[in-house]
């Protein structure tokens, strides 16, 4: 039986890092799979075609059935205690968004082809991140490259994420309620029409966005800062 040396590409500053120097370095590549939830920043989805593009082959791309938004408001949760509808927004505890969308999609993927042909899968996890390992292969590690690295890496080949990484140290789902809030405050600033999104969802399900905190809480949180910010900028013209 023969092997299938595949991808796991989530499109961040370590996959990307891993991918182009597994290629530049003659390392075997049959596939790169990226599973798409649907709520990427838009520009993660022009960094993909850039990364086809600049490879010059496809990149797999795993989509499920249903959307996060219908998954999250309107798929039925039934449980012994109660009824609900939608799952909500996800949590440290419940990351259902991970499971359905990337962590059970690929699996279910791989399985497939595990049936007829020997896998294996490359994750792009950095040296500086050794609590994430498992029982996968993971070149970065074995290069020892970190975070850093990898995101110099990547910008030396041409690749900035439309800015991206100058906004946010992280660059996941948009819709993350795990983002600090620092980082909500950034989406708000830098991306309202994803925030204006975010406070309609919020107004249609049954629980709170971050914690104590719902998306309204947060909006008037930041509006506040801006005010005070707006009123010591006006003090110092003064």
């Amino acid at each position: 039986m023969d092997t299938l040396h595949i991808v796991s590409f989530s499109g961040g500053k370590d996959s990307t890092a891993m991918l182009l120097h597994m290629i530049e370095t003659g390392m075997q590549v049959d596939e790169i799979i990226f599973c798409d939830t649907g709520v990427e920043f838009p520009q993660m989805y022009e960094h993909l075609d850039k990364v086809e593009k600049y490879i010059e082959r496809p990149i797999t791309r795993l989509k499920r059935e249903h959307s996060f938004e219908h998954m999250m408001l309107e798929h039925i949760v039934n449980t012994k205690k109660e009824h609900k509808n939608g799952y909500s927004f996800p949590g440290p505890v419940s990351r259902w968004c991970t499971a359905y969308f990337k962590r059970d999609h690929i699996k279910s993927y791989l399985r497939q082809i595990r049936k007829e042909r020997q896998v294996i899968e490359y994750l792009g996890i950095a040296a500086d991140e050794p609590k994430r390992i498992k029982d996968k292969r993971y070149p970065l590690v074995e290069w020892g490259w970190t975070e850093a690295d990898c995101l110099n890496y990547c910008k030396e080949k041409g690749f900035d994420w439309g800015g991206l990484y100058d906004i946010f140290k992280r660059v996941s789902c948009w819709c993350c309620p795990l983002q600090s809030l620092d980082s909500c405050r950034k989406l708000r600033h830098n991306f309202p029409d994803l925030w204006a999104t975010l406070l309609d969802w919020q107004h249609k399900t049954w629980k709170n966005f971050k914690g104590d905190y719902s998306v309204d809480a947060l909006e008037a949180r930041f509006a506040e800062e801006e005010q005070f910010q707006q009123m010591d900028l006006w003090e110092a013209r003064a």
